[in-house]
């Protein structure tokens, strides 16, 4: 794995486990990252750096939250999610665009992407769950 993404993924097991340890979606994610081959962490790891990266794209052309390419690709996000982590809910994919902004940690990692990126997500993450 790419050190930089074991230390990013290490930095936030432990704090992971504390805040979510005891739900579904914890004990879920724990089951399937379990048997996790080099392969399938690539996969991961680039899927998720290829959706952020397209995000990046659309806010840096000026595209609202409201419109709908940001809102395919917050399906999309949410779809990525249930497939290789976890049952990725309305109400958790809120949270996790909550968490974007919030969290100074994520909203640093994701703005690699591209300046406003975290925010920009956020924003069509509440956009979309607004809408269902």
């Amino acid at each position: 794995m790419n050190n930089e993404y074991e230390t990013i993924r290490d930095q936030y097991a432990q704090e992971a486990k504390q805040l979510w340890g005891n739900t579904e979606a914890y004990k879920e994610n724990e089951r399937r990252m379990a048997d996790y081959t080099q392969e399938d962490w690539n996969t991961l790891r680039s899927g998720m750096d290829n959706l952020l990266e397209s995000f990046a794209k659309l806010n840096a052309r000026g595209v609202d939250p409201d419109h709908e390419k940001p809102y395919l690709l917050v399906k999309k996000l949410q779809m990525f999610i249930d497939t290789h982590m976890y049952h990725c809910t309305d109400e958790i994919l809120a949270g996790l665009g909550e968490m974007y902004v919030s969290d100074e940690r994520f909203t640093k990692n994701i703005d690699k992407h591209g300046e406003g990126t975290a925010a920009y997500i956020s924003a069509c993450i509440k956009s979309y769950c607004a809408d269902k």
